[in-house]
């Protein structure tokens, strides 16, 4: 950071380098005022001086959004008669003021001229034109030849030791990447952008970095993580002074607000945006919020508003003879589908899928927008194609991501889209269409990570057969939909699949959340009568229990919030399901766990697929009771309990154990665990909100290097397993994260995601003397030949009925079996 202290030196080289640091710091109206004054100090006495403090003023109005006043102060500079390398610079200047300003062919012809002058000469601004050149290719749609003018500019920066070009180049690389749909090259780019201006003390290229993540993230329908670096940014960019990327970053932060609906903070974040940019007279900026502006007033219903805001650009875009963008067009096509103008709707859309330019998120939204038109107009195999012509699109988008954290939150981009189409087919009768586009959306990200065998996902669950799935499982399916209209639960048994209607998401979510909040805290809701216990069975498993039969295996295939409720600890009424009515009389509240065996997974499409695993062995890999890394995760008395009492179950040939100093996140990468029909850890465990994959396990740390005691979820995914059953007994094992269509996503989720058939993790806090109890009841079934669903289940029952206080379902319920097989 640069004292901000008035000590300008009295050298015109210091002088300038101060100033320079300025821009380089973020500081630009600092930088530009240093350099105005400087200018004219210099204009008799040394025009040379003056000269390079008039492209520094113009270079910092350039930042700063200040396109026309960048331009107008150019005009007073006086090239020398020779070109070098201020001509360069100044002609650099121009090109992006102008591009920015809407005038292409202006800033052409200006990088045609400094484009000549570097053909024959090697000044250092020559980088500045490729970086110029990129933009207007950027501006015009030119994707991949600006990738490819950024990558040169890149080379240029590196070749002449530029590390203020090469920050600069970086950032625009990770900006193209994501025009171009490319999200995880953008993430690598702008954290690169990001590590590069923190080491040289680049502020503002560190908060357009940041910026840049959370679009990234947005666009991957991350919207939590996006909003945190939109926030963060644009408070860096309004410390910095630079309005520019303050309204940026306003409006994107707009853009979360309007996608959950809250189209007030939208608004007013819009509104913001475009005062900010009046002020420094940016007519992209003003399109930009215009556009936004427009759209959420259409979703706001006051379609009057949008009207005005459309006049406005029209008119901006006549003057300048720029077509209107992919985004005005589909808010006009919006506003002309709620004025019912169908046909002028539909023309508006089709131009937006037909724009190369477009953002796929906003070709997305014209493909919904036009499946919703027919819809209304009720062309129904019109609308039936469209969503499952866009779906394909998202699905093919999605299949170019790589990593796992690209593809975890990308289904938020899609999750409306299948919403709406699960609802569509509903409403014409196809419930099984609906069901198989409904297992479609689910557990696309580890279903890729395992590779399974056979056809593409779409291919599988048009022939899913969920009976066959329910006969092969021998199990009753439960699996869920929560919509915004209603939401729905498709019963499926060997003989028949029904489908039954819920209420909406939002009054399921409310409820779950009450209820979870009565578990943790440690209530007993049996005793309580909870009501919340009580309506949750009532409208999720009450409709199904004329299907189901006491004691009998149930697969959950839960979706959003359902995924942090443990059904067991449902609350039904009176008789268990299946009892006699002249058996049921005496029979009084109870929990769920005493009537059904109850295990969850993530996908019909993977319990179809699925083989079992042959295995001749029952050896066991014993992982935990870790010395203490820090003070954070102190050793407890019970971690060695636990681990004393599954080796009491187990042969010393089948069993390997590491603990203390031995139990590492090395030592267990390095132990070949796919020779392991069970993996079991007991320890602390760290669930991570924001970055699901950052959730670890806590072992032991000898070495002292910080960090080195964690074995991370992206660690897990990356070892290999065939294990029948992995126990992770720490707390929030399952994870908190959920995303769209993957579910609940944790240190569970991955060790399914590395192999393991079956998976117990928990669901929240753990506790240190009761769960080595449950432990030992688990492993004393599981060798006595009990699956690990049956096993789990009567341990959990050993501790309800234990007339202590562990019969609170905080203790026992935590504990949830996850199976893909």
């Amino acid at each position: 950071m640069l004292p901000l202290k008035d000590t300008r030196p009295a050298g015109a080289q210091a002088v300038y380098d101060h100033a320079w640091r300025l821009l380089q710091s973020g500081y630009l109206a600092m930088s530009q005022q240093e350099a105005e004054s400087a200018a004219k100090r210099y204009q008799t006495s040394d025009p040379a001086w003056a000269a390079r403090f008039t492209l520094l003023e113009a270079d910092s109005m350039l930042r700063r959004g200040m396109y026309e006043d960048s331009l107008r102060v150019l005009s007073s500079y006086h090239s020398s008669a020779k070109p070098d390398a201020g001509t360069v610079e100044k002609l650099a200047i121009e090109a992006v003021a102008l591009t920015r300003q809407q005038q292409i062919s202006a800033a052409g012809q200006r990088l045609t001229q400094a484009e000549a002058v570097c053909y024959s000469a090697d000044f250092a601004t020559c980088g500045n034109v490729l970086v110029a050149r990129a933009i207007l290719e950027a501006k015009l749609g030119q994707s991949v030849q600006a990738r490819q003018t950024f990558l040169q500019a890149l080379s240029f920066a590196r070749s002449h030791r530029d590390p203020w070009l090469e920050a600069t180049t970086t950032l625009n690389l990770g900006f193209i990447a994501m025009q171009v749909n490319h999200y995880d090259e953008a993430v690598d780019w702008s954290n690169l952008a990001y590590r590069e201006a923190v080491k040289y003390g680049y502020e503002n290229s560190m908060q357009i970095a940041s910026g840049n993540l959370g679009w990234s993230y947005y666009e991957l329908g991350d919207d939590e993580r996006a909003l945190e670096q939109f926030l963060d940014a644009g408070k860096a960019a309004a410390r910095l002074g630079n309005v520019r990327f303050q309204l940026k970053w306003l409006t994107t932060a707009g853009y979360v607000y309007r996608d959950s609906d809250d189209w007030g903070l939208a608004a007013r974040s819009y509104r913001q945006a475009l005062n900010l940019a009046q002020q420094i007279h940016s007519r992209e900026d003003i399109v930009n919020a215009l556009q936004d502006l427009a759209r959420v007033s259409v979703l706001n219903g006051n379609l009057d508003d949008a009207d005005a805001a459309i006049a406005q650009l029209q008119s901006m875009n006549d003057d300048a003879a720029v077509h209107p963008s992919a985004t005005l067009l589909l808010t006009m096509g919006m506003l002309a589908a709620a004025r019912k103008q169908p046909a002028r709707a539909e023309s508006y859309f089709h131009s937006v899928q037909n724009d190369s330019s477009s953002l796929m998120t906003t070709k997305l939204d014209a493909g919904f927008e036009l499946a919703k038109l027919f819809e209304s107009e009720g062309d129904i195999a019109a609308a039936d194609r469209m969503y499952g012509a866009t779906l394909s699109q998202y699905e093919a988008a999605r299949a170019q991501l790589k990593s796992e954290e690209s593809q975890l939150p990308f289904g938020t981009n899609a999750a409306e889209i299948y919403d709406s189409y699960v609802h569509f087919l509903v409403k014409l009768g196809r419930n099984e269409a609906a069901l198989a586009v409904a297992d479609q959306s689910r557990a696309q990200t580890l279903e890729r990570g395992l590779e399974e065998p056979g056809a593409s996902k779409r291919l599988r669950a048009a022939n899913l057969n969920p009976q066959q799935i329910a006969r092969k499982t021998n199990s009753a399916l439960l699996f869920y939909w929560l919509g915004k209209q209603e939401s729905y639960l498709w019963v499926i048994t060997p003989a028949k699949t029904q489908l039954f209607l819920l209420p909406p998401q939002h009054e399921i979510t409310a409820s779950v959340e009450r209820y979870r909040k009565a578990l943790l805290e440690a209530q007993d809701p049996l005793k309580s009568g909870n009501a919340d216990g009580q309506s949750l069975y009532k409208v999720l498993l009450s409709p199904a229990a004329a299907l189901l039969h006491p004691n009998t295996p149930v697969i959950i295939l839960a979706d959003g919030i359902l995924s942090l409720l443990n059904f067991e600890t449902l609350l039904v009424p009176g008789a268990a399901l299946g009892t006699p009515p002249d058996a049921a009389a005496n029979v009084k509240m109870h929990y769920l766990l005493g009537d059904l065996i109850v295990s969850s997974a993530p996908s019909l499409a993977m319990l179809k697929a699925a083989e079992p695993i042959g295995r001749s062995n029952r050896k066991i890999l014993l992982i935990g009771n870790p010395d203490s890394p820090d003070q954070d995760f102190p050793s407890l008395p019970f971690f060695g309990l636990e681990m004393s009492r599954i080796e009491g179950h187990f042969s010393s040939s089948q069993i390997s154990t590491l603990e203390g100093q031995q139990a590492t996140p090395a030592a267990y990468l390095a132990s070949d665990p796919r020779g392991y029909a069970y993996i079991h850890f007991v320890s602390h465990a760290v669930a991570s909100l924001t970055s699901p994959l950052d959730s670890a396990i806590i072992l032991s740390n000898p070495a002292g290097r910080e960090d080195s005691y964690k074995l991370y979820a992206r660690e897990i995914i990356q070892r290999p397993i065939h294990a029948q059953l992995v126990t992770i007994s720490a707390c929030y094992g399952s994870g908190t994260r959920t995303y769209a269509g993957e579910g609940l996503v944790g240190l569970s989720w991955a060790f399914l995601n590395a192999g393991a058939e079956q998976v117990i993790g928990a669901l929240w806090e753990v506790s240190d003397d009761s769960t080595p109890r449950l432990m030992d009841t688990l492993y004393q079934g599981l060798t006595a030949g009990d699956s690990p669903a049956v096993a789990l289940r009567n341990a959990k029952l050993s501790l309800l009925h234990s007339q202590s206080r562990f019969s609170a379902p905080f203790y026992w319920a935590p504990f949830q079996i996850y199976s893909r097989r």
